[in-house]
């Protein structure tokens, strides 16, 4: 994916949405739908989840409009650390 990054642009800018799914024992109820807990730029998304626990990361998403390649309409937790990471090298 090295080669993608550096050639693809991420508009940190973009309008996006953090947001948790509800949770019983740290685990995810698939019997209900993630609630909004962040709104801002892809940046601030990203920043608001890097923030929280270690721990509780896999109980977030961010929404926002794709950029392919890089970014998808729904940004699981991995994904978003990986732009995290990117994020520091643009």
């Amino acid at each position: 994916m090295g080669d993608v990054v550096a050639e693809s642009k991420v508009d940190f800018g973009a309008l996006a949405a953090l947001h948790k799914w509800p949770s019983l024992a740290n685990q995810r109820r698939p019997d209900r739908e993630p609630y909004q807990v962040n709104e801002g730029t892809l940046d601030e998304c990203i920043t608001a989840f890097m923030q929280k626990p270690a721990a509780t990361r896999h109980l977030y998403e961010i929404r926002t409009a794709p950029q392919p390649p890089l970014v998808t309409a729904v940004l699981s937790p991995e994904h978003v650390i990986e732009l995290s990471r990117w994020r520091e090298f643009l």
